[in-house]
């Protein structure tokens, strides 16, 4: 068997591949030589053969030394053959790939803030969110079980990035990883909108791509914190227990404002979009009630930080525009989801069209639409 380095290389000036080659015995010998060279995230790996990585090429119609973006702080060249690699390693069949390729692209903008994501302390993971008609030729599902092992396609686009930021960028937990904790979402965290079972837009088309295009968005995430409200139809009562756990955020971890993930699976949304509120009122509404006293700092055991600043305000969104809502999850249940930002504002959510250009520009955050 013979299987491709998945680390560094500069790029080859031949359409053959460029990576070294490695022979084995068997699957198990391939298993111990990606362990032992630490090219792994501790989960065995599918052995990344030549025929497999040149089908992921294929289907992206991406020779293999194609620049898919360079990273801006040490400025180290990504190529396509070294994300087929790690796409193969996490399991990814060719028709994931051009997901894996533009959630790297949208990665690399800068007001992603790679760099200060994959080496802070915080623990943040890199969420993903599928939008478009890309969910169902992949097979993401939305529903049942939405941010867990769902299905295929999510579990193995999402350890794809991880595989990718190990071996490319060396982001190594003791290394340039520096997390204190971390959370799960480290090894996958991938996720598709359910725009079927909802009237809402879908979160590509707030965030200005257009109708029809599939598209992924990509943020610097902590993990998510579940909310159940069951006992209202009331959408400023349910929108609430969302807002007390934004708080709660604020409160236990940063008092910082920037983009805010929600997920409301169908029960609760059904609620809301039959009392016709939009994602943007939900937006506006979660905007005016997510926010604390710098006061209040003190009631969680940070009083030395409040300071001559007791009476300040600050919102956990720094504008309405900074709320990703995000339709998913179960048929059955009155549960939802808040996912925080790392940091504030540090890092901007970025949203890219996937095999498609946008007013030919590389990727970037789009305003949403009024």
């Amino acid at each position: 068997m013979d299987l491709q380095a998945p680390g560094r290389s500069l790029p080859s000036a031949k359409p053959a591949l460029g990576s070294k080659t490695y022979e084995v015995d068997d699957f198990a010998a391939a298993q111990e030589l990606y362990h032992a060279n630490g090219w792994t995230d501790g989960l065995p790996i599918v052995p990344p053969t030549q025929a497999a990585v040149e089908a992921c090429l294929d289907w992206g119609l991406m020779p293999p030394d194609q620049l898919v973006a360079i990273e801006p702080v040490r400025e180290q060249p990504i190529t396509a053959e070294k994300l087929a690699v790690n796409a193969v390693m996490a399991g990814c069949l060719p028709m994931h790939f051009p997901v894996v390729v533009t959630a790297w692209q949208a990665m690399m903008q800068p007001e992603f803030l790679l760099h200060g994501v994959t080496s802070s302390t915080g623990g943040c993971a890199v969420l993903v969110i599928i939008n478009g008609p890309i969910r169902t030729e992949i097979g993401a599902n939305a529903a049942f079980n939405a941010l867990g092992n769902s299905d295929r396609a999510t579990a193995v686009i999402g350890r794809a990035l991880r595989l990718a930021l190990i071996n490319l960028l060396d982001v190594r937990p003791g290394g340039i990883d520096r997390s204190t904790l971390g959370h799960p979402g480290k090894f996958s965290y991938c996720l598709a909108e359910d725009e079927e079972g909802t009237g809402w837009q879908p979160l590509s088309i707030v965030r200005g791509i257009p109708e029809g295009a599939s598209a992924v968005t990509v943020m610097a995430a902590m993990a998510p914190r579940q909310v159940m409200n069951e006992w209202t139809t009331d959408p400023r009562e349910i929108l609430e227990t969302f807002a007390a756990e934004m708080r709660a955020n604020q409160l236990n971890y940063s008092i910082y404002g920037g983009n805010y993930v929600i997920v409301i699976p169908k029960q609760l949304r059904e609620h809301i979009e039959r009392a016709g509120w939009s994602k943007r009122d939900i937006a506006e509404f979660l905007y005016e009630r997510a926010r604390v006293r710098r006061a209040d700092w003190a009631e969680v055991g940070k009083q030395s930080i409040v300071r001559d600043r007791a009476s300040r305000i600050h919102p956990a969104l720094t504008s309405p525009d900074d709320l990703l809502v995000v339709a998913a999850g179960g048929p059955a249940g009155g549960f939802g989801a808040v996912i925080a930002p790392w940091m504030g504002s540090k890092t901007r959510a970025v949203t890219a069209a996937i095999g498609v250009c946008v007013d030919c520009e590389p990727p970037k955050t789009r305003e949403p639409r009024p």
